[in-house]
């Protein structure tokens, strides 16, 4: 059984100041969005966070950027965040672009133990400035370097008391890299279930990756509401 918690203060209490954070979501979708409001209210600072983006300005990491508690972000799209841009223009900010697929990528090598790989995305670029280019059949390769984390946070749909994890469609996105890249991983699951309850062909994250669950209703806001003209 993994460390079963019923307050998300407490499922962050370990999270300390200088943390790298490995955050699931996309926009803000599969996000783990109590964990993060657990963090604002913690106070704790200059983090350092991985995810595909930070939120928008009230809600998910924008939570945390509004409070000045992240120094530096890795993330490959930043477009619907005004305080991100203020503050990136400010020199308040580090931030290190990634293209989504080597994000991912980069994520899932920290979890596997794959130190670097090379790939064709960002070649000619800014983002391959300083980095090691080589030539494979003809063509060239920047080397990424993996991504590892000192915590993961994750939300999944279904997750057992062992550990697993089983994501609701979309909401998948980056949670299972994230979940394997960090040190320790505290899983937000909506629904929490004895061990036998999921079919295990339909797990996506072992119980292995996973240290701490919480389970926790979520507001699930929509990033851009657009709806047809009557």
């Amino acid at each position: 059984m993994k460390e079963i918690y019923n307050s998300f203060e407490k499922a962050v209490d370990e999270i300390h100041d200088g943390a790298t954070l490995l955050v699931g979501g996309f926009g803000l979708c599969g996000i783990p969005e109590n964990l993060i409001k657990a963090l604002r209210e913690k106070g704790v600072k200059n983090l350092t966070v991985v995810s595909n983006n930070c939120g928008v300005d009230d809600w998910g990491l924008g939570l945390l950027l509004e409070n000045k508690q992240i120094d530096k972000i890795y993330a490959s799209y930043v477009g619907e965040n005004k305080e991100f841009e203020r503050q990136v223009l400010n020199g308040e900010l580090e931030v290190e672009l990634v293209p989504q697929g080597t994000l991912s990528e980069r994520l899932r090598a920290g979890g596997a133990g794959i130190p670097a790989f090379y790939t064709p995305a960002g070649v000619g670029t800014k983002i391959a400035e300083g980095k090691e280019i080589r030539e494979f059949d003809g063509k060239e390769y920047v080397m990424e370097k993996a991504i590892k984390g000192d915590f993961s946070l994750v939300r999944a749909y279904k997750g057992d008391k062992y550990g697993n994890l089983i994501y609701r469609k979309t909401a998948q996105n980056f949670n299972p890299m994230v979940a394997a890249a960090g040190k320790i991983t505290i899983a937000e699951v909506e629904h929490l279930v004895e061990p036998g309850d999921l079919n295990p062909d339909h797990i996506h994250t072992p119980s292995i990756y996973v240290n701490k669950l919480i389970q926790g209703e979520q507001e699930k806001r929509i990033e851009r509401k657009t709806v047809k003209e009557a």
